[in-house]
């Protein structure tokens, strides 16, 4: 019998680990997972034990790479290829456990920085990427050569944004090329000013120069006309851009390219849709998403203390991956708030699964701080860290005196007027007056109290000194998918 809140135990023993995605051929090894560099990186550290990292869609070619790694240079090699949250993150508390004195990540990565020191090698992959076909596109979708813009791709095509450019520089005059943000070596000294860090990626504007003045062609993608499993790293890139910049989509294999504008302004959409939820919201989950990125703790207090200084209770739950039997089991909770790396936030999420919607902190952020920005001026930042005491884009809450707290506010779900916090005065001068009461009274005010009252059913009770008291009889023997006396079935 199928379970509300868990899966059967059969289930574990016939679910698969994951797709293991087409294996790369022998002779593509060296080339698509960079093994050359690797080698470098663990013979400069001298490590002795080293971790490899794999996503589910690349577990096929682990057992061959970690075969060549270990011939090549030595040392004994760890195949991580069950991460606790997401495999975009570094695993750094697996590599701990097995004693790894450095960690090699593959496939798709988030980059954000780990919560303790580890050294980190970072291999994207090169995905083939038809250089003319995506300079035909682009000039297709950017006719005026003057206009700026800058080359974005998804990690894989990262390797051939250079060769695009130097397809294009000729004709157009304002072009930026992206990078990843890679973390730099310990200990390196550049007299070149730093370039713009955002979405995962380093722009090196000119001086003067803003990233909003400037349009977006992205190259990566299925090309698929209609995908409803949007790539979180795209994702980010689509909230996070100008909405009055154009934005395309280039497919490295075929050179289709595809208007990003509308799919954008759903995104934006479905997220003011997620602030007034959150806004109408009387209890938040607040779900632990990572260990491993750094000031996920100073994060949680902060998000901790948001809610609180909007009178709303929050409940801290660590689930591991969040699932919908998982969240299930908690119906007082009005809204979740997965605090995890950018692209964890912004993961793909079965539609109609989730019984109550899941936001980011950016999300929470703007509807329980009365100073953020309005809609439209508010940047859409995927990673917590932005919204901490020492970012370029953290506002802090403003003082309880504040006229902020005062402003009337109407749900646009209900229709109805929200109330002011709860530690906040009301106006009223006839709720200055104390009337006497005959008797104190006892006050729950924890909202999970409060929803059992108003449950039909509340559990077993107990009854204390109103059942008779019997001798000790014998039970029922057996388990309780059988027990001795209900014979065979």
């Amino acid at each position: 019998m199928a379970c509300t809140f868990s899966s059967p135990a059969e289930a574990a023993l016939e679910r698969e680990a994951g797709a293991a995605g087409l294996l790369t051929p022998l002779a593509d090894l060296d080339r698509v997972y960079e093994l050359q560099r690797v080698v470098a990186f663990v013979r400069d550290l001298a490590c002795q034990r080293v971790a490899l990292q794999f996503p589910d869609q690349l577990l096929g070619d682990a057992g061959v790479v970690a075969a060549r790694l270990e011939e090549s240079t030595g040392s004994k090699m760890f195949i991580l290829g069950d991460t606790a949250y997401g495999s975009c993150c570094v695993d750094v508390l697996g590599a701990e456990q097995a004693g790894a004195q450095a960690l090699v990540h593959f496939g798709p990565a988030c980059l954000s920085p780990p919560a303790r020191p580890l050294p980190v090698a970072f291999v994207f992959g090169q995905r083939p990427v038809a250089l003319e076909l995506c300079a035909k596109a682009f000039e297709a979708q950017n006719p005026d050569p003057t206009a700026p813009v800058v080359l974005l791709s998804e990690p894989a095509c990262a390797h051939a944004l250079e060769a695009l450019a130097t397809l294009l520089r000729p004709r157009y005059v304002d072009l930026l090329v992206s990078s990843p943000a890679l973390p730099l070596p310990v200990g390196s000294l550049s007299s070149e000013p730093e370039p713009l860090e955002r979405f995962g990626r380093r722009f090196p504007l000119a001086p003067g120069r803003c990233l909003d003045e400037y349009d977006a062609f992205y190259v990566g993608g299925s090309g698929a006309t209609s995908d409803p499993d949007l790539d979180p790293d795209l994702g980010r890139l689509l909230l996070g851009w100008a909405p009055e910049r154009s934005f395309s989509s280039c497919c490295p294999d075929t050179g289709g390219t595809r208007d990003e504008g509308a799919r954008a302004g759903r995104l934006r959409a479905r997220r003011q849709y997620l602030v007034e939820r959150a806004r109408d919201a009387r209890v938040v989950g607040l779900l632990a998403g990572t260990l491993g990125v750094a000031r996920h703790r100073e994060a949680l207090a902060h998000l901790r203390s948001l809610t609180r200084a909007s009178g709303k209770h929050s409940y801290v739950l660590a689930l591991g991956r969040p699932t919908p039997p998982k969240l299930a089991n908690f119906p007082e909770i009005d809204v979740f708030v997965l605090l995890a790396c950018p692209l964890g936030v912004l993961a793909p999420q079965p539609s109609g699964s989730f019984f109550r919607p899941v936001l980011s902190p950016c999300e929470l952020e703007a509807a329980c701080n009365p100073a953020w920005p309005s809609p439209g001026l508010a940047p859409h930042l995927t990673h917590y860290a932005d919204l901490l005491p020492g970012s370029p884009f953290h506002v802090p809450l403003p003082p309880p005196e504040s006229e902020l707290w005062d402003i009337p506010d109407v749900s646009l779900i209900t229709g109805e007027l929200r109330p002011l916090p709860a530690w906040k005065p009301s106006n009223d001068p006839g709720c200055s007056a104390l009337t006497p009461r005959p008797q104190l009274e006892l006050v729950e005010s924890s909202p999970a109290a409060s929803f059992l009252s108003s449950r039909s059913w509340q559990g077993l009770q107990p009854h204390l000194g109103q059942t008779p008291v019997t001798g000790v009889v014998s039970g029922r023997r057996g388990i309780a998918i059988a027990y001795e006396d209900e014979g065979s079935s």
